[in-house]
């Protein structure tokens, strides 16, 4: 594996694991507090976006990278409509 690689697989490893904190809380509260519907939700479709663009140019790196985030923001996105929808 060259350099490059081992750089955008760091990157992604750090920007992946930045939801884990949020996605957690949410888990363990059940709630999504003040988040914002709006912002997590553009934020997952363009993730999404990303994770195509991975298929297409067959980056590897693209894709791990952005399906785990997409994975992560998809969790805090259910929580977030959840409480939107039933705010009991």
């Amino acid at each position: 594996m060259d350099t490059t690689t081992l750089v955008g697989f760091f990157a992604a490893f750090c920007t992946s694991i930045s939801y884990f904190p949020q996605l957690k809380k949410c888990w363990q509260t059940g709630k999504a507090g003040d988040l914002s519907l709006l912002m997590f939700s553009i934020l997952t479709t363009g993730v999404g976006a990303w994770v195509l663009y991975g298929v297409l140019k067959h980056d590897v790196v693209i894709v791990i990278a952005n399906a785990v985030s997409f994975c992560c923001l998809s969790g805090i996105l259910w929580f977030k409509l959840r409480e939107k929808l039933d705010p009991a």
